[in-house]
């Protein structure tokens, strides 16, 4: 469900609410969780180690959120499912025995987890999703505008396919994993921008996200479609944009056509410095991180203005309605602007991006 209000009306409701001095009060509503102190632990489950950014990012940032909001007694507990939904429910399991205060969770499998999310809120642990919207009794929502996502994606590709395009303009779409509800809306985004404009020739769901089954489902493409006839290619994210290129160089493709993708993956930003991939959609992991932090942490210890003014607006999950929701923005990322945004931010630096084999590209965008 497309929802347009982002974090910004939240960060700035939160900031009013610290000018006035009730960042600490108490909700007197039914909903409120029993107040907890600073010694509290919050449970982070992430979904998969091939997109670096979990490990990379996520992690050691809502790590270092939660400490600076308790005053470095709180924790945070963490397990990682590599891709497996069974894993993943063990994993919740344990933090449920473990009675940690409160999770935070990024779904493999947003309908396999229900039942998990379920036991949670009977052992009286709110679930907040992060990034993937899990099914179940879920208590809030944190993650970025995901069909603003797909749009971003398709209207830069739509740029860079220029004035001829067209309906005898043909393209390939490679969408994420079924299993994760946010692919839907990546893709639901981007066939609002695409369809009437061009030809969708081939379109994937890819399972698992995994670079090696989109790289067999664009050698698949290629063989049906011709790859000269391919003029451009919309991927989901940058992992599986890896795994297009690799299979447009080994149908013997040496101009590639533009090719979309997401995350900001430290790979993707050379390659996009090199010309190989178009663009990517860079999404502020620290953001995200920090609100899910600050959601968590105000949801258990019982703050529900806070938590209010950090989730203020609302999603409908196939099962639940009403979850209380921020949605992040995001930006297109392209050559012109990576000094500007994942620099700036500090994600990467300079030379981390500018290693020897991208140094001559560096040098034609000023990158020093």
């Amino acid at each position: 469900m497309r929802r347009t209000v982002l974090s910004l009306a939240a960060s700035a409701m939160t900031l009013a609410l610290a000018g006035c001095g009730v960042l600490n009060a108490t909700s007197d509503g039914a909903d409120a969780s029993p107040t907890k102190g600073d010694d509290l632990t919050v449970g982070l489950l992430l979904p998969e180690k091939v997109n670096t950014r979990y490990d990379n990012f996520d992690y050691p940032i809502v790590k270092s959120k939660v400490a600076s909001l308790t005053g470095n007694k709180g924790k945070v507990e963490y397990a990682n499912a590599e891709q497996d939904a069974d894993k993943q429910a063990s994993q919740m399991q344990k933090m449920i025995d473990d009675k940690v205060d409160v999770i935070l969770l990024d779904a493999v499998d947003s309908h396999a987890i229900a039942d998990m999310v379920k036991k949670a809120k009977e052992a009286g642990i709110p679930v907040i999703a992060y990034d993937r919207l899990a099914e179940g009794p879920i208590d809030g929502y944190v993650s970025f505008d995901n069909e603003l996502v797909g749009e971003v994606q398709a209207r830069t590709l739509l740029d860079a396919l220029g004035s001829g395009t067209g309906l005898s303009t043909k393209i390939v779409m490679m969408n994420g994993s079924p299993t994760d509800p946010n692919a839907k809306q990546f893709k639901q985004g981007a066939e609002s921008e695409l369809n009437g404009k061009v030809t969708i020739a081939k379109s994937y769901d890819t399972k698992d996200w995994d670079p090696k089954n989109a790289q067999a489902n664009m050698a698949e493409a290629i063989e049906e479609i011709g790859a000269s006839k391919i003029k451009g290619v919309y991927s989901a994210n940058d992992a599986m944009a890896g795994g297009i290129i690799k299979a447009l160089k080994a149908a013997g493709v040496t101009e590639l056509p533009p090719i979309t993708g997401q995350d900001a993956e430290l790979a993707a930003v050379q390659r996009i410095i090199s010309g190989e991939q178009y663009m990517s959609v860079y999404k502020s992991y620290p953001a995200e991180a920090a609100a899910a932090a600050e959601m968590a942490v105000a949801k258990v210890q019982g703050h529900g203005i806070q938590f209010d003014a950090l989730a203020s607006d609302k999603v409908d999950s196939p099962t639940t309605k009403g979850i209380p929701a921020q949605l992040v923005t995001v930006v297109a990322l392209t050559k012109s602007n990576i000094k500007d945004t994942v620099i700036a931010d500090g994600i990467y630096k300079v030379s981390d991006i500018c290693t020897a084999e991208f140094a001559e590209d560096c040098a034609a965008l000023n990158l020093k």
